[in-house]
């Protein structure tokens, strides 16, 4: 680009931010302490020269916009912050059934493939008894006003023509079935009936819905969920973090295809392994 075509897109640009921002020359001059005249000749075109290094940055940190994008050398016109703002950001992660921020990410990746590695088993497979127990202590009387808003969503979700991959750890089955570490307490007929459910339901729902069992002891994930190409989502507990930069979500994404990669069990063996935890609870005294 030579020097007028670069000097008149600089001009062009700050013009943008200045009426975006509601700048005037008069109120930029003041916020960058910029003589008048220089902005003037600047916005007028008079000159093909750029400003100093100094001016072209007080500029864009005037008008919240980035100096490579008003010199040409970028078209986003963004400052780094808010790159990095948009890039991650933290999101609350309330306890309760399917949250609303949860669904909404959902909704706005309809017809996207999703990869999910959950934290514990999936609450959109899990049957109503299993939900009661496992929520009542955090949601109290309103368990089954919450149960019943959280089983029009989950039905949702499955008719959404979204493609589901789920990838668990073997061993979180193994636990459930056991009742051991966070699914102790669970009664034997929930567990009984909620891996008969599983068994069934991804037989009906596939290819639809795929689960993966894989080692966690080969290999580790986070809970994460990537919605299409839209956002990866990694939970930590009590907060949610979020990435919507491209080659982030690819990133996680093959973090994901490695998952399924090494995974030790697909859906077509999964009734098989369920077949056989079901067993072990029949073998297991009471």
């Amino acid at each position: 680009m030579d020097k007028r075509a670069r000097s008149d897109l600089f001009r062009n640009r700050l013009q943008k931010a200045m009426e975006l921002k509601g700048d005037t020359q008069s109120s930029l001059a003041r916020k960058t302490g910029a003589d008048r005249s220089t902005l003037s000749q600047i916005l007028a075109g008079t000159t093909p020269r750029l400003p100093n290094g100094q001016l072209v940055a007080q500029c864009a940190n005037s008008l919240g916009v980035s100096a490579d994008w008003l010199l040409g050398l970028s078209d986003q016109p963004d400052s780094l912050e808010q790159i990095l703002e948009q890039a991650m950001t933290m999101v609350d992660a309330p306890r309760a059934l399917i949250d609303a921020q949860i669904f909404a990410w959902h909704q706005k990746a309809a017809g996207y493939k999703i990869r999910h590695v959950p934290s514990g088993l999936p609450d959109m497979v899990k049957i109503r008894s299993m939900l009661e127990w496992e929520y009542a202590p955090s949601l109290g009387h309103t368990i089954d006003l919450a149960i019943a808003s959280a089983e029009d969503r989950l039905n949702w979700m499955r008719q959404a023509q979204s493609d589901y991959e789920i990838a668990l750890p073997i061993h979180e089955l193994q636990a459930f079935a056991r009742a051991e570490g966070y699914y102790s307490g669970c009664p034997r007929q929930i567990r009984i009936e909620q891996l008969k459910h599983l068994a069934q339901l991804t037989a009906q729902l596939y290819p639809v819905m795929r689960f993966s069992l894989f080692d966690a002891r080969k290999i580790y994930s986070a809970p994460i969920t990537i919605f299409g190409p839209l956002r990866a989502v990694i939970y930590l507990g009590q907060k949610y973090l979020v990435f919507r930069v491209p080659d982030r979500i690819q990133a996680l994404s093959q973090h994901f295809d490695g998952l399924i990669r090494e995974a030790e069990i697909g859906t077509r063996e999964l009734p098989a392994f369920i077949g056989a935890l079901l067993q072990q609870i029949d073998a297991t005294p009471d």
